[in-house]
């Protein structure tokens, strides 16, 4: 049996901050369906399944073309539930059903600035590497040896004192991670640490915590659509 390439998308259906995030209306349609489209273009998998604990999650993620073979369990639904965790859950489903997955991607619900190229590149660098996965970055705008901290006082000082007076050109670099998407070897799982990584436009990455996030993330999308 060949092995199969597998798209995970976890989405749970309790979110705080912004209630029903996962399937929240975004710029005329639910913002999972922005990653279920992106997998379903890039046509680099046999199958893509979203992980879920919430029945309307699971019925809109069909609508949009994806399977929901089951439901997430209740351990790893919670506030505490770990993402690899979440993403071995399919992956032993999967093996149990005795069929081989070969590569997989853990594709965030809440990544509608992707863009297919940074996808398609990240895949071809694991397949080409000896990384156990990857995923995009992105640099941080100010350099982090000069973040500062604020007292209960409101004084500032700085985080790293020796480095308050370097310029800024002569600081190392530093990025974090885009929050959109991790692809992976499936025999080692998303757990182990031989980690690589694209890098990826500011533009293109905002994270989505706060309606604040979520507009700002609108206006990128437009952006990056003129």
């Amino acid at each position: 049996m060949k092995p199969k390439n597998l798209c995970i998308i976890p989405a749970r259906g309790g979110s705080k901050r912004i209630p029903r995030k996962n399937i929240k209306d975004f710029l005329g349609k639910p913002i999972i369906a922005y990653s279920i489209e992106i997998a379903r273009t890039s046509n680099l998998f046999d199958e893509i399944v979203v992980s879920t604990d919430d029945e309307e999650i699971a019925d809109i993620s069909r609508k949009f073309g994806a399977n929901v073979p089951f439901m997430r369990s209740s351990k790893n639904s919670n506030d505490f539930a770990v993402l690899a965790d979440v993403v071995q859950e399919v992956l032993d489903y999967y093996k149990a059903m005795g069929k081989k997955i070969e590569f997989a991607c853990c594709l965030l619900p809440t990544a509608p600035l992707i863009r297919l190229e940074y996808f398609m590149q990240s895949f071809e660098l694991l397949k080409s590497s000896n990384f156990d996965s990857i995923r995009p970055i992105v640099k941080f705008s100010y350099p982090i040896q000069r973040a500062i901290k604020l007292s209960e006082a409101s004084k500032v000082s700085f985080f790293y004192p020796e480095f308050a007076k370097s310029r800024s050109q002569d600081l190392e670099e530093a990025y974090h991670d885009a929050g959109q998407f991790y692809w992976f070897r499936a025999v080692t799982g998303m757990k182990s640490e031989n980690k690589g990584a694209i890098i990826i436009p500011e533009l293109g990455v905002q994270d989505i915590d706060t309606e604040e996030d979520w507009k700002l993330a609108e206006l990128k999308f437009q952006l990056n659509t003129q």
